[in-house]
């Protein structure tokens, strides 16, 4: 339920009335006294669903911009003819009833911060998001996605367009390009840093960290965090619904991505800075892209099909680039998706064979332990480099066939060349033990190194050793 308290120009009162009376609303009307061009003030309740419909009517008949219309939350109303009023405007549960454009467009003006807390908190969320990455850590990427205020602007943007008010949307897009471009520098400035101090997980080759790896080669399924963000968050504005939730989840979408982008240019990775660019941009379009049409689909849109709206032509323009920008850029995507299907197709096909070739009599003493499927490291489109084959035996030595034997029995899974690497993991009897009861039993200890290898093309590495 709402309260409206409505300062009525003068001229207009006798038309105002006529409209609450018609709508069956029950009103208190006072005389306006300030000089300040108002003839009266009316107050009245009315049904959270009749806010928008009636400030149309209202706005038809001179009660526009100029006026002052307060909208107010009501906890209780008791009185028979609001009671009539509400069961006329029910569509269902009150529970999340829908929101006017008028205080939807006031509720995405608050969510946005100005703008030193905005870059201040994105500076903290930076730095970290960039730390979490680093160090592979989830809980610590999770907490810079909470403080990250980028749901006011995702939603000010949308609003803005929908509800032809241009402060709100050039404030929305320019909140977002900013916050992007915060994260991405303040990301690379201490990635360099942590590089010079000789911070590098994993090694050289920065991107195995699993929370690193996700969003330098993103695919499809990375489109479903944004879709889901920029529709949940038009619910959450336009249902009254709780907000917080839904600012996680969009920064999810953004300062990840953003941060990986600063943290492989800072490693000279720039194959891998553009696949997690990609991302971002692509995660920026679909938040957008979803909202809007969430915006539409709910009925915040241009009313009649012949009417001339000034909203009308900007809806449909922003949808249109956002769909276009997002075919566009979904296309590697596309392609990193398909090389996630084959990989997992070919390894687990290239398990099957193995499995196979190790079970002939000439390997008996062999034993699968391991298939993987190595890729290139081509950033962001990668291809299959080769195919690595762990066994398991007591003999330190390579079987000079069995490379090409695996070679020939897994190549028909796939249609470009493939290398086939085996590596044996060494089984060393350390001797017997005595079990409780007495009896003996064997213990043996796996060692592993890479040193003894066989591959195809066919390069045999003598052992060097146990490790």
């Amino acid at each position: 339920m709402r309260y409206l308290e409505i300062t009525v120009p003068k001229g207009k009162r006798p038309a105002v009335l006529e409209i609450l009376e018609d709508e069956g609303i029950d009103y208190v009307v006072s005389d306006e006294t300030s000089g300040r061009g108002y003839a009266a003030v009316v107050r009245f309740p009315v049904p959270t669903q009749a806010v928008e419909p009636l400030l149309d009517r209202l706005k038809r008949v001179g009660i526009g911009d100029e006026a002052s219309v307060v909208v107010i939350d009501a906890e209780t109303v008791i009185s028979e003819q609001f009671a009539t009023l509400r069961d006329q405007y029910a569509h269902g549960s009150q529970v999340g009833a829908r929101t006017s454009r008028q205080v939807l467009r006031t509720k995405a003006d608050e969510l946005t911060p100005p703008f030193a807390i905005y870059a201040v908190m994105l500076l903290i969320s930076a730095v970290v998001a960039t730390s979490g990455l680093l160090a592979d850590s989830p809980a610590v990427v999770i907490g810079a996605m909470v403080i990250a205020p980028l749901l006011g602007p995702a939603l000010a943007a949308n609003v803005g367009i929908v509800t032809g008010d241009d402060r709100l949307k050039a404030t929305g897009f320019s909140y977002q390009a900013v916050g992007v471009t915060i994260v991405v520098l303040a990301s690379i400035g201490l990635a360099a840093l942590a590089r010079l101090a000789g911070l590098e997980p994993a090694g050289v080759d920065i991107v195995v960290a699993t929370e690193l790896q996700e969003r330098v080669a993103p695919n499809l399924f990375s489109l479903a965090v944004a879709l889901g963000a920029g529709i949940a968050g038009i619910l959450s504005l336009t249902r009254g619904f709780s907000e917080a939730i839904v600012g996680v989840m969009i920064a999810a979408a953004l300062i990840p991505p953003s941060a990986a982008v600063g943290i492989t240019v800072a490693w000279g990775m720039y194959g891998a800075a553009i696949g997690a660019g990609v991302l971002v941009i692509v995660n920026v379009l679909s938040i957008n892209l979803a909202a809007l049409a969430t915006l539409w689909i709910a009925g915040y849109r241009p009313q009649g099909l012949f009417e001339v709206s000034p909203t009308r032509t900007p809806t449909y323009t922003y949808a249109a680039i956002f769909g276009i920008g997002l075919l566009v850029l979904t296309a590697p995507l596309a392609s990193v998706t398909l090389l996630d299907f084959h990989t997992t197709e070919l390894e687990s096909a290239a398990e099957d064979e193995a499995e196979t070739v190790l079970a002939e009599p000439e390997y008996a003493d062999r034993e699968l332990d391991d298939v993987e499927v190595e890729l290139d490291g081509e950033y962001p489109i990668q291809s299959v480099e080769r195919i690595v084959v762990t066994v398991t035996g007591q003999d330190p030595g390579t079987d000079p066939g069995l490379a090409g034997r695996l070679h020939e029995a897994i190549s028909p899974h796939s249609d470009d060349p493939l290398v086939v690497e085996v590596q044996y993991v060494v089984s060393e009897r350390r001797g017997h033990e005595a079990d409780g009861d007495g009896s003996v039993r064997a213990a043996s200890d796996p060692t592993s190194y890479r040193a003894a290898r066989d591959s195809i093309p066919s390069v045999l590495v003598p052992p060097i050793g146990d490790v």
